[in-house]
């Protein structure tokens, strides 16, 4: 007798700003998707984000394989919101000598100014 192959669903949640995470973690598929394109294996991904589970990185990486095209337009809008918040930030918080005045800050509270 042949025993009932089970299907296990997607490890991907949509949260309340619609955003797409991993297994239930705060990894974005972005992240995943991202680092995957950058020729990381499904082993290094979990090794660089310890909260994820190697079996839901593998099934996240092949749905991606199998529906990329109708992710795009998701990871499309995802990037493009991640640069707004990047220019945004930039230009709020100057990061151009971040090191030096973080140094002197440090310098000062050591000599007790």
């Amino acid at each position: 007798m042949a025993s009932a192959l089970t299907t296990d669903p997607i490890p991907l949640q949509t949260d309340d700003d619609g955003v797409v995470r991993v297994g239930g973690t705060r990894v974005t598929l972005d992240t995943v998707v991202t680092a995957f394109r950058n020729g990381a294996t499904a082993e290094q991904i979990v090794q660089q984000y310890p909260s994820l589970v190697l079996a839901d990185v593998y099934q996240v990486l092949g749905y991606y394989l199998k529906h990329s095209i109708e992710l795009e337009s998701y990871l499309s809008r995802s990037e493009a919101k991640s640069k707004a918040v990047r220019r945004d930030n930039e230009s709020r918080f100057d990061p151009h000598g971040v090191r030096d005045r973080l140094l002197a800050r440090n310098q000062n509270s050591a000599t007790g100014r």
